[in-house]
Formats: structure tokens, C-alpha cells, sequence
């Protein structure tokens, strides 16, 4: 396979309606190997892909106001809301992440893994 982690019957999880499963296994060195797929609500990414639509669009409004020569205060007051935008999205996946992901690493006995990978997680998140 692309390098994932096969899911066997006995780990296959399926998603109660208006869930959404998508595995985290990948090999490449942006991601860190997860022993479970993540089982997610549809309203959770709903909620998720939102917020960082917005906060690309506000992305795209600091390029133009660079190109049109906006006042360097004002393009630095825009860059800090859209940091605050992003750490609150990091905030609600974390936060989806300890309840959902780790209760059901717990369920499953491998707590360990799983909190050491979010670790390395945190580490290459946080400055």
C-alpha cells in the first residue's frame, strides 16, 4: 500500500451517520503515524473547514493590502488576527482530539502511543 497502516476488521471503525473517518497513518515527514483512524462529526469539520476558509480569504486581504502599500501597521494588526484565528482552530482540534481521539485510544489500550505522538505533536506546534 502508500505506506498507511492496513485496517483490519477487528480495527475498522464505522462512522454513525453524520460521522466522517479519515486515517491519520501516513509515513512522510509532515505527519505523525497514528495507530487509529480519526473518527470525526460531519458539524465538527463543517465548523473546522469554515474557519479556515475564512482565515484563507483573510490571508488573501493581507497579500493585497501588501501589493497596494497598506501601512505596515495596519497589515501587522491584520497578520495578528488571523494568528489569533489559527490558534483557535488549533484550539478546537486539540480539544476534539483529547476527547474524541485519546478516549478512544484509551478504549483500545494503546493511551500511550497515542499521548506520546500527541506530544510530538505539541512540540512542533508550540514556539
Amino acid at each position: 500500500m502508500n505506506g498507511a497502516t492496513p485496517i483490519t476488521n477487528d480495527s475498522l471503525l464505522i462512522p454513525e451517520p453524520g460521522e466522517h473517518i479519515h486515517n491519520h497513518s501516513h509515513t512522510d515527514h509532515t505527519h505523525i503515524d497514528s495507530v487509529h483512524p480519526h473518527v470525526h462529526s460531519e458539524e465538527s469539520l463543517r465548523k473546522i473547514v469554515n474557519r479556515l476558509s475564512r482565515i484563507e480569504g483573510h490571508v488573501r486581504g493581507i497579500k493585497t493590502m501588501v501589493q497596494q502599500n497598506t501601512p505596515c501597521p495596519d497589515v501587522l494588526l491584520q497578520i495578528a488576527a488571523v494568528r489569533g484565528a489559527l490558534d483557535k482552530v488549533a484550539r478546537i482540534v486539540l480539544d476534539e482530539h483529547l476527547t474524541e481521539c485519546i478516549g478512544r485510544a484509551a478504549q483500545a489500550g494503546n493511551i500511550e502511543l497515542e499521548i506520546e505522538q500527541l506530544k510530538a505533536a505539541l512540540d512542533r506546534f508550540l514556539p
